[in-house]
């Protein structure tokens, strides 16, 4: 592995750039307040917009959930949510998960890249490290795709995810739930929450789960490692005092995650690839393993309502997220394989505050300023054949941005919207890479071969017009224009890459049926996307950098429809994008390995890693394809039916299918080694419901027990969770 690639695979985790949002927290029970099964579909109540807004008058591509409607569709984490929402692709990179949204997000295992879908929870941004942890306890998560360059910022070009958890509920008194449960593969659930009402303007609310399984793998290399297993337990406490037109939310959360080290294999037509044993479940490392990720998260959100109507906000926001881990980064018993001793550290600080108009009048407004600092740190120790290779650095960004939105009925029932945002961007970094730490006739630190230090800044106007036609209760047309970008960066001090910008139009229609039993939402899209930021290989120097190497054109369509008819409910979504990448010359790395090979040698002389390497071989011109991680088709739904079994008693068999495109990983798009393939996955849940306070679920996933490839890192690949199946037993108190 080149030391930059691998600090590309450390840092791009850690350090992709972070946005700026802040949620208005809802202090419902979840995102959709169902109507009871005779009245139809539910309102579902979205909050991103920093208003409670009824989905249906918005004029955005957004899907939202409840918490029930995230069990039933057996969402339990981030990556899950790929299976519920349309043109969403959430690869594993084990280190971080490259979340694109109608194939805009990330590509890039570059420290330098940032993230292209900003993800929030409780309006604070998220790191790309340690994303993967179990929900619980939420209220609602919603998934906007397509810029959103106004109240988010930079970082969004692609679109945004809102995980909003639960707030006490003062009005509630004293209760909560709790979950236990028991699968396949060893495995026990447990999650439990706590409402706690001192009195009618202060309360408590605390939460926390555990989770525990065996791995779905089997261990035979010469050491012993159990890869892929899950231990992972969190908590969350907060407070809300709520007296009168003004209200205080503190949330304080952590959580800890143990996965025994990254379950991977060599990627076909890789240099390992001949030392792949068994089947996809079977591993074969010659070195010890171990994967723990850890979190800490505390946020405070004061609203202070004048006697106007105007609300004031403030979202103040602090993070501390670790990874520790030993890596196999061949994933083989393989010659000259590496070895990892591998951290990374993220602190987030982060300030955010909104002016927010009422909604009575023809005019209505929001204005707002955001701050965030991020501290990163990074320790890579590697070990190839006893030559130590370290990467030892830290970066420091600050992300700024002031907005406002208005929205300005032009006549009865036709509105037009205008946002800008200013947002800018710094970065420094500092650290270098060195090699032969230890060994004689290098110095005692290892020799330093490149360096991590640099610094980059950058700014740009984003925002987005809209005009909104709301024809009757029932329909919504809308048409805008939206503007989005996702910082530039450097490689080194000599060695800076502009940053992304992608225009997208848009136009979409909203629409009940039949009383509201049947709801429906469809859009098209066409998106300009220039400078698309990618990892390359640099031959003079042989490391990898981060280049602006094409524009995207990027165009599709989506549709939901969610239906309710007595005990009988479905919902549906499908989306199609066409997207293409122009053609390009470049160094092939797959089949390169994870070696550091060095510079380019001079003409005549052999290869002599790695102090010289002649790539002239594997030098490449595509005739470009698709963007990476963009499947072209994405669809799925479920169906479901509540049969009423006397007095409180029901049960409500559902069953759901996702299906995920192929997509490709890679610009070398070779079939073998570039890409993921297209996916259908079945679940199934069934429960028997006793009561309001009781109820039993036996539940299924991926039933056909499908075997497929979930990511890549490196030149390794990671898989999708084989056939699970259990039990849970649900009280509430």
């Amino acid at each position: 592995m080149k030391s930059q690639s691998t600090l590309g695979c450390a840092l791009a985790l850690v350090m992709a750039a972070q946005p700026e949002i802040g949620l208005a927290q809802s202090q419902e029970s979840g995102a959709a307040a169902s109507q009871g099964a005779d009245e139809g579909v539910g309102e579902i109540i979205v909050t991103a917009q920093r208003r409670k807004e009824k989905l249906q008058d918005v004029a955005v591509s957004a899907t939202a959930f409840d918490a029930g409607a995230l069990a039933d569709k057996a969402v339990t984490n981030l990556a899950d949510l790929q299976n519920a929402s349309p043109a969403l692709s959430i690869s594993d990179g084990g280190i971080t998960q490259s979340i694109n949204i109608r194939g805009i997000g990330l590509a890039s295992n570059s420290p330098s890249v940032t993230a292209g879908v900003a993800t929030y929870v409780d309006g604070l941004f998220q790191p790309p490290i340690v994303q993967a942890n179990s929900f619980y306890d939420l209220a609602s998560v919603e998934v906007l795709r397509g810029p959103q360059g106004t109240l988010v910022g930079s970082n969004s070009t692609g679109g945004a995810i809102f995980i909003n958890t639960q707030n006490p509920l003062l009005d509630e008194g004293l209760g909560g739930y709790a979950m236990f449960g028991t699968a396949n593969y060893g495995s026990a659930q447990s999650e439990a929450a706590v409402n706690l009402p001192v009195s009618d303007t202060f309360g408590f609310r605390a939460a926390g789960f555990y989770r525990n399984r065996d791995s779905f793998y089997t261990s035979v290399g010469p050491v012993s490692n159990d890869a892929g297993k899950l231990r992972e337990g969190g908590g969350r406490l907060t407070a809300m005092w709520k007296p009168g037109s003004f209200q205080a939310v503190a949330k304080l959360s952590f959580n800890d995650r143990d996965t025994g080290g990254y379950a991977f294999r060599p990627i076909p037509g890789t240099p390992y690839d001949s030392f792949r044993v068994g089947d996809i479940r079977t591993l074969s490392f010659d070195t010890p393993v171990a994967n723990r990720e850890r979190a800490f998260q505390a946020s405070l959100e004061l609203k202070q309502e004048l006697a106007s109507g105007i609300v004031l906000r403030s979202v103040t926001g602090y993070q501390n997220k670790r990874i520790n881990a030993l890596n196999d980064v061949d994933a083989s018993t393989g010659p000259g394989g590496v070895a990892e001793d591998y951290f990374a550290g993220e602190k987030v600080y982060t300030q955010e505050i909104n002016i927010i108009s009422p909604t009575e009048g023809r005019f209505d407004w929001i204005l707002g300023g955001y701050f965030q600092r991020n501290d990163i740190k990074i320790r890579i120790l590697q070990d190839q054949g006893g030559f130590p290779t370290d990467i030892i650095g830290g970066n420091q960004r600050t992300t700024t941005g002031v907005f406002a939105q208005g929205n300005y009925e032009i006549l009865p029932g036709l509105e037009a919207q205008l946002g800008a945002r200013y947002s800018t961007y710094k970065a420094t970094g500092n650290g270098d890479v060195t090699i032969g730490r230890g060994i004689p006739g290098f110095p005692p630190n290892g020799l330093p071969v490149a360096s991590l230090a640099g610094s980059h800044k950058d700014s740009l106007a984003t925002g987005k017009f809209a005009l909104n036609w709301k024809i009757d209760p029932d329909n919504l047309l809308y048409a805008l224009v939206a503007r989005g970008y996702k910082p530039g960066g450097f490689n080194s001090p000599t060695s800076n890459f502009d940053p992304e910008r992608v225009v997208s139009y848009e136009a979409g229609w909203k629409s009940s049926f039949l009383r509201n039993r049947i709801r429906t939402q469809i859009s098209a899209f066409y998106n300009q996307y220039a400078n698309f930021q990618f990892n390359v290989v640099e031959p003079s120097t042989g490391f990898s950098g981060v280049e602006n190497i094409s524009t995207v054109k990027i165009k599709g369509v989506e549709a939901q429809v969610q239906g309710r008819f007595g005990g009988f409910g479905f919902d549906a979504n499908a989306a199609f994008v066409d997207s293409k990448l122009a053609s390009l010359t470049f160094v092939n790395t797959r089949p390169l390995g994870g070696a550091n090979l060095g510079p380019q040698c001079p003409s005549g002389q052999p290869s002599s890693p790695p102090f010289c390497f002649d790539y002239a071989p594997f030098i490449q011109t595509t005739g470009g394809g698709p963007n990476l991680y963009a499947p072209r088709w994405t669809w799925g739904g479920g169906v479901e039916y509540e049969l009423p079994l006397g007095g409180e008693m029901s049960l409500t068999p559902r069953v759901n299918y996702a299906y995920v495109g192929e997509q490709f990983t890679y610009i070398g798009y070779s079939p073998l080694s570039d890409r993921l393939n297209s996916r259908g996955l079945l679940s199934a849940i069934v429960t028997l419901k006793f009561n309001d306070k009781m109820k039993i679920e036996a539940w299924g996933t991926n039933l056909t027990d499908k075997e497929y490839v979930t990511g890549q890192l490196n030149s390794n690949e990671f898989y999708g969770a084989p056939r699970e199946y259990g039990v849970r037993l649900h009280m509430m108190f």
